[in-house]
């Protein structure tokens, strides 16, 4: 079973800006139902989901809060998502200067990235999974990040979660795939720009540009449209799978 993007219900978490802003903006301009899914953005979701128009709604809940999106799931009522992008990010700043060391960085910060990117993805999947399986028909992307594979600059606790999340990805996808269920990954590097990498210095994109083969920083629009991807038709034989999209600074 498959559906065009124009027929499906997407819910992004972390949508309100940045990443997941794009995201739902991408997804509202191929038709889908977009579910504008913020923490504590309330001001900049509704005001994406106006400009979006009538397929577009902005709601409230926690990814980290199992209840709250039992909650969120009961307000839909009848419209659950066939589509989960998993966007939300703890709060973070790629400031390689600021940056924890390995010496210096505190336990509780390791957890709170764990709690939103893989106990998040998992709660999500908890409460709407059943639908989708009930359905025969479902997409989960999560939203990973190329320091996995090449971790120039060593965000420990970013990182880490990242990977976390990558392997959740891929088991998560050997369950759900009888299901018609498929589980993707799109990994982005640095982002030029938004809230988290606005206190990345000129000279870093400078250099990421230099050296990739695209020679350019990838953009919240650009990496937004491989997300597209793994939700379309096209896509309709691929689970499990993290695809980069960073101009071609890391491959494979």
């Amino acid at each position: 079973m498959t559906l065009p993007i124009s027929d499906q219900i997407v819910l992004v978490t972390g949508a309100g800006r940045g990443l997941g802003a794009a995201i739902a903006k991408a997804f509202a301009r191929e038709g889908a139902h977009v579910i504008v899914n913020y923490r504590k953005s309330q001001a900049q979701a509704e005001r994406l989901a106006e400009e979006l128009g009538d397929r577009a709604r902005a709601m409230q809940a926690d990814v980290r809060n199992l209840s709250a999106l039992h909650t969120l799931a009961k307000d839909l009522e009848g419209s659950a998502p066939t589509t989960i992008v998993h966007n939300a990010l703890a709060d973070y700043s790629f400031n390689g200067d600021g940056r924890e060391t390995i010496f210096s960085l505190q336990a509780n910060a390791l957890h709170a990235q764990l709690e939103t990117a893989v106990a998040g993805a998992l709660n999500l999947m908890q409460v709407f999974g059943p639908s989708m399986q009930a359905e025969g028909f479902g997409r989960v992307v999560t939203i990973g990040s190329n320091l996995v594979q090449n971790p120039v600059v060593p965000y420990h606790d970013y990182t880490a979660a990242k990977s976390a999340l990558l392997a959740l990805t891929r088991t998560a996808a050997a369950e759900l795939g009888p299901h018609g269920v498929t589980v993707n990954m799109v990994s982005g590097g640095l982002l030029r720009v938004t809230d988290a990498s606005a206190a990345t210095p000129d000279e870093v994109f400078d250099y990421i540009a230099a050296n990739t083969p695209l020679r350019s920083v990838t953009t919240p629009d650009e990496l937004a449209d491989a997300v597209l991807f793994f939700a379309s038709p096209w896509a309709r034989a691929i689970t499990g799978q993290n695809l980069i999209v960073d101009g071609g600074l890391v491959f494979g």
